[in-house]
């Protein structure tokens, strides 16, 4: 079977001809980028962000640009299907991924690093190039794993609760100024209402997560899915059984962890020890 021709030339990854669509109407419009956000009243750094690939900005910032730039339905439409595209993922994440977007909250448990909804782009890239990533996979993968960040933007985003291991904030990045940007995006994240972020201290001794970083997903209708993940792989666990062993376990680990108060003063008091440019 012959191969179906490309007519535009265009990408026909949803992500990047959503990216591409943005930047053709701007180069159009003669706009800066810092212009369009004095236009718009928002930041100019998002628009740059959205044109590079690095997220899709929420449906209200969409709908202002579909606005200014007279394409109405337009970008939205393409803002729907690179929301809704999950291949930029590796297969492993497409089942977890696609029950993630219909979530109402999200529990989670980090060993060793926060999770990718939390990660800075400095700290992601650092992250994956030690998992031996390298050229244009490494790019497509960090571009993957900060667009999980639209996850917890606008005015649906779901609750979302991570316990952090007292390892994750010990073990920082050989980048100084990238760790202080992730230690610092940790405390911002912290102080939104959406958002809850637990310590679990060294001094809390042997618990039943040591080795395990797990995701809880609540459906809609009461139902709840975990995704474990290891070094090497990751599982998505539906059977109700398995999940509430699993949730148990959590309860336990959250009962040892450190308030939420308490926990964003220690990540402070972690962000103090180091070298930082003042930005807090």
């Amino acid at each position: 079977m012959s191969q179906r021709r490309v007519i535009t030339g265009r990408s026909q990854e949803p992500r990047q001809r959503f990216a591409e669509e943005l930047r053709r109407l701007r180069a159009a419009s003669g706009m800066s980028l810092r212009a369009l956000g004095e236009r718009l009243g928002w930041d100019y750094s998002l628009f740059g962000k959205m044109e590079k690939g690095e997220t899709i900005g929420t449906p209200e910032v969409v709908q202002a640009l579909d606005t200014y730039y007279g394409t109405p339905g337009l970008l939205l439409a393409l803002w729907e299907l690179a929301a809704g595209d999950h291949t930029q993922f590796r297969e492993r994440y497409r089942r977890y991924m696609a029950l993630e977007a219909e979530a109402g909250s999200l529990w989670h448990f980090a060993v060793g690093v926060p999770p990718g909804v939390l990660q800075t782009p400095g700290y992601a890239r650092a992250v994956l190039a030690a998992g031996r990533l390298r050229g244009k996979e490494l790019d497509q993968q960090v571009k993957a794993r900060l667009s999980r960040r639209d996850l917890l933007e606008g005015e649906d985003a779901p609750h979302f609760r991570s316990i952090l291991s007292e390892t994750v904030l010990r073990t920082p990045l050989t980048d100084t100024a990238a760790w202080c940007e992730q230690l610092t995006h940790l405390v911002e994240m912290s102080e939104r209402r959406m958002v809850a972020l637990q310590v679990l201290p060294y001094s809390a001794g042997p618990h039943s997560l040591s080795h395990t970083d797990v995701m809880f997903l609540r459906l809609p209708g009461g139902r709840t899915a975990a995704y474990v993940e290891s070094a090497s792989r990751g599982d998505l666990i539906e059977s109700a059984n398995q999940v509430e062993q699993l949730q148990q376990m959590y309860d336990a680990v959250r009962d040892l962890a450190l308030s939420l108060d308490e926990s964003r003063k220690y990540i402070l008091r972690v962000l103090e020890e180091l070298p930082c440019e003042p930005s807090i």
